[in-house]
């Protein structure tokens, strides 16, 4: 039987950078959940490395935490703005930095 997911996604634009080593990479979130974010990017990194992410917060905060890549698709950046799913689903693994203020911003949704 296939797997039902039920993720509540959340429509959030937010500023990121990322990379392997260090954030160094500029992309942007297009939803978030509990468990993770999808993340468009120009530049993705193969699935299953693990990253660390920044989320730069609109009142100055930062949320940062190593992800997992789930799946990633690349696009030539004439197309980012054209198709949909261009960048990297990120499972969260571990908050370094704003856990708190991060799982605040999800649960900001459910009301």
């Amino acid at each position: 039987m296939a797997e039902k997911r039920v993720i509540n996604r959340h429509l959030k634009r937010m500023n990121v950078l990322f990379g392997t080593d260090k954030p160094v990479f500029h992309g942007f979130t297009v939803d978030i959940s509990d468990t993770g974010i999808f993340l468009k990017s120009i530049k993705v990194c193969p699935p299953g490395s693990v990253i660390t992410v920044e989320i730069h917060m609109s009142d100055g905060g930062v949320v940062e935490f190593q992800g997992r890549i789930m799946w990633a698709k690349a696009v030539p950046s004439s197309m980012i703005n054209i198709i949909k799913k261009a960048g990297m689903g990120v499972k969260i693994i571990n908050f370094l930095k704003g856990e708190n203020e991060y799982q605040e911003l999800v649960k900001a949704f459910h009301h």
